[in-house]
This record gives structure tokens, C-alpha cells and sequence, in this order.
């Protein structure tokens, strides 16, 4: 008899094909805070390290401005919480004109759970001509202001 183990499926990071954007030479990063041990480059850069994470609790903002417009075509993001149960809220927005009006793309909540649901995967396929400005604000509990944000992996295409 043949027989397999019904787990949940643990995500692995998508491979780096040729349409990821190189974000270090293409967009500057503004964080609203940033833990020194978790810098956001390794959120952003494929083998950088294991994610970035907020030095001070409460709602975060994640911003790349773009030198030049991109278009982007899909948006991959990864959350992690092995630890504690909270719903996490975030909503990803662009601008084309420098962050003077904002589109939203996405407002989602998700509820970790370290006995089953732990880890947050999204692909969002977009058609966006010209960004200039992406905007991620992530809310790391809705029901405790003192949690702290964390973001395991971000890319674009």
C-alpha cells in the first residue's frame, strides 16, 4: 500500500526567473522603521537573508520609488509568523505621478496561526503600465497596536 502525509504545504521563495525586477538598481526603498537585524534589503533581494522587520510596533509603510516608471505585471509577497495568532491587514497601492494620488490594489487580511496557518503567501498578477511609486502598509495586527511587522519576501515582475 502506498501511502502519503497530508500536511500543510510549506512555501518555498519563487524562483528568480528572468522577469523579476532588479529592485536594488531600479527603485529607492523607504521604510517607516526597520529593525537593524532585519534590514528591508532582505525582503527585496533574492538570497539576502531571511526578511525584514519593523523596530517599532504598530501599522508600517514599505515604499519603493522608482527612478524610472515600471510596468509590473505580478507582485509576489510572503508573510511569516511562526509564534503568535494575530490578523494581519495589509493594502498594496501604486502611484504613476510621484505619490501624488495612490490606486489600491489589494486590502487583505489574514489570520496566523502557529498551529496551522503560519505562513502567508500571495501572488497578485496586476497590468500596470507606470509605476512610479509602490506603495505596501501593512497593519501586523488589527487587534493589538504593539505587534511588530515583518515582511519575508517581496518581488515584482
Amino acid at each position: 500500500m502506498r501511502k502519503r502525509l497530508i500536511g500543510e504545504p510549506q512555501p518555498e521563495s519563487p524562483p528568480m526567473p528572468a522577469a523579476w525586477l532588479r529592485l536594488d538598481e531600479l527603485a529607492e526603498v523607504e521604510i517607516s522603521s526597520e529593525d537593524a537585524a532585519w534590514p528591508i534589503e532582505s525582503a527585496l533581494l533574492p538570497s539576502a537573508g531571511g526578511g525584514w522587520r519593523a523596530s517599532l510596533p504598530g501599522r508600517q509603510t514599505i515604499r519603493l520609488i522608482f527612478a524610472q516608471p515600471q510596468r509590473l505585471q505580478r507582485i509576489f509577497l510572503r508573510f511569516v509568523e511562526p509564534a503568535c495568532q494575530r490578523t494581519q491587514e495589509y493594502l498594496l497601492r501604486w502611484s504613476g505621478d510621484g505619490g501624488q494620488t495612490f490606486h489600491d490594489i489589494v486590502r487583505q487580511q489574514w489570520n496566523f496561526d502557529p498551529h496551522g496557518a503560519s505562513t502567508q503567501t500571495e501572488q497578485h498578477q496586476v497590468e500596470l503600465a507606470a509605476v512610479v511609486v509602490l506603495e505596501l502598509i501593512i497593519t501586523p495586527d488589527i487587534a493589538n497596536p504593539q505587534a511588530i511587522a515583518s515582511l519575508a519576501e517581496m518581488r515584482l515582475a
